[in-house]
């Protein structure tokens, strides 16, 4: 599964320049957007969102208000890259809810690292669930969107707890956590899972209703 890296520049060269660092991270996607075409990203649910911030016209702080108005995309992170290194400029951006300002001196290398260590702690700290050890509801979105958009063939496996509440308020909630990880071990090593496409999904619920998903593609 691709981490899709949205760049948005009127131009090219600098997001050619970042994939020849990503030429050996085959996981990674990047894909340029002018700033008329940012609808494009809004299709979509990117890992990270970079700004080239020398080569837009429109005003940045607008373009960030702009992308965290969108209900699927107001916690992505966004990245500014920029020459403009300001005091207070770099203010107004972290105001705006950006979550890293990357001066062009430091050049595309510095920028590189800084996207793949962000999206290693996203993969730790917003797709996996600790109790787990499964893709979380953030995954359930994202992937319900994308095969949704491809228009592809999927089937949802909803498999619920019953009484699970009365469970946790009997034995309480550490004994209810051995039971949902002791229930998502069980669909693993059950379900007969064919290829890499299938992806296993639990979320919390309420009080800590346990609903686990499984994604197939022609089940």
């Amino acid at each position: 599964m691709f981490q899709e890296i949205y760049v948005i520049d009127n131009q090219e060269d600098f997001t050619e320049s970042l994939k020849e660092l990503f030429v050996k991270d085959t996981n990674f996607k990047l894909i340029n957007v002018k700033e008329t075409q940012i609808n494009n990203i809004f299709q979509n649910i990117p890992e990270i969102i970079v700004v080239n911030e020398d080569n837009i016209n429109t005003p940045t702080i607008e373009i960030c208000k702009t992308i965290r108005k969108n209900e699927d995309n107001n916690i992505t992170p966004l990245i500014i890259s920029s020459s403009n290194e300001e005091k207070q400029h770099k203010l107004e951006l972290a105001k705006a809810s950006v979550e890293y300002y990357i001066p062009k001196s430091m050049g595309t290398e510095y920028l590189y690292y800084r996207i793949k260590n962000m999206s290693r702690l996203l993969a730790v700290n917003r797709t996996v669930s600790p109790l787990t050890g499964l893709p979380g509801n953030v995954q359930i979105q994202k992937e319900l969107k994308k095969r949704l958009l491809k228009q592809e063939s999927f089937s949802v496996l909803y498999l619920d707890l019953d009484n699970f509440k009365a469970y946790n308020d009997v034995y309480g909630f550490l004994q209810g956590d051995e039971i949902i990880k002791f229930t998502a071990r069980t669909i693993v090593k059950n379900v007969n899972v064919k290829n890499s496409s299938d992806i296993f999904i639990r979320t919390y619920w309420w009080r800590r209703f346990c609903c686990n998903f499984k994604y197939r593609n022609r089940l």
